[in-house]
């Protein structure tokens, strides 16, 4: 895929990244493939898909968590995938992560206090006092007691308690991109908004840049600017966020945005048209375009060439031979 050329803005550049995991005798997972998507400084992207996708996966290789198999991540025009040992270490300060499952991303053996001071212990920043009122004072940002919850240990709190945790962990050192894999999903519909917003809040105080990985499209819909879809370890489409809910072209990102049940009782499910067949095995992926065995508009064509990334209206680009243009 023909990486698009980097805007003057763009501070997250992902091109053509690639993961694959290795199981022996030859075969391999391919997890992500040719990923391509530049995130301007300030923008969320929100990436989404079904399980199994790639979401995740693509979100540790943009962290080196592990290096991914092929592609570049440039971090601010830094190229994170040659950085090694010490080098890598420093140039984590400015991105961090936040975790799907929140109690058991925090180690239980271990204070809060000692948690969320862990990053400034291993950038070798401040002393134990200014650690310490460092701790303090993230944890009085993101809705936490210090004075109540420095000592006490994960498994006393609730999961949204822990995932504040984890959020004033992940700004301690006041990073500029913070990926948040499913950082929500594991939390009550309540709860759930109450982080949302708690984020929301944290993105404009910290000048933050985010790439917000989430299966729930109403809560991706929530927090992004852009919105970008995948299928099977490949970009189907990109576009901002009242576009690609209002008007989707990919066949496979329609689909996925009609399945999403509406809050009205007296709503009919007759609209939803289900994805025939089984999702395939990314050990062994369809060649072409990986959504034709499920696809109604699949040809020959979408058999044998893998369909392009290519602008098709101002902010919206799709990777499909056929897309919906009605």
């Amino acid at each position: 895929m023909n990486a698009p050329t980097p805007d003057i803005d763009t501070f997250l550049a992902i091109d053509n990244l690639t993961v694959e995991y290795p199981l022996g005798r030859g075969a391999k997972v391919h997890a992500v493939t040719d990923f391509t998507a530049h995130v301007k400084r300030g923008e969320t992207l929100g990436l989404v898909g079904e399980s199994g996708c790639g979401k995740s996966s693509a979100a540790r290789a943009v962290m080196q968590l592990p290096r991914p198999t092929g592609g570049t991540v440039r971090l601010d025009g830094k190229e994170l995938t040659g950085l090694k040992g010490k080098a890598l270490q420093a140039a984590r300060r400015q991105f961090q992560m936040i975790f799907q499952d929140p109690i058991a991303s925090l180690n239980p053996r271990q204070t809060i206090r000692d948690i969320v001071a862990a990053p400034l212990e291993v950038a070798g920043i401040g002393t134990k006092e200014e650690q310490t009122a460092r701790v303090a004072e993230m944890l009085d940002l993101v809705g936490i007691n210090p004075d109540q919850a420095m000592e006490r240990r994960a498994h006393e709190f609730s999961g949204g308690q822990c995932q504040r945790i984890s959020i004033a962990r992940a700004l301690i050192l006041k990073p500029e991109l913070l990926v948040c894999d499913e950082a929500v999903s594991a939390l009550d519909v309540s709860v759930q908004a109450q982080v949302l917003n708690l984020l929301e809040r944290l993105k404009g105080e910290f000048g933050l840049t985010m790439l917000f990985i989430s299966h729930d499209l109403a809560v991706v819909k929530h927090v992004s600017d852009r919105v970008a879809v995948m299928y099977l370890g490949r970009l189907c489409e990109l576009a901002d966020a009242e576009t690609i809910y209002r008007k989707p072209v990919h066949p496979y990102t329609r689909t996925l945005l009609a399945a999403v049940p509406e809050p009205d009782p007296e709503a009919s499910n007759n609209h939803v048209e289900l994805i025939p067949g089984e999702l395939p095995s990314p050990v062994n992926p369809p060649s072409g375009c990986r959504f034709r065995t499920r696809c109604p508009y699949a040809t020959e064509l979408c058999a044998s060439d893998v369909p392009e990334l290519r602008t098709i209206a101002t902010g919206q680009s799709v990777a499909c031979h056929h897309p919906l243009m009605d």
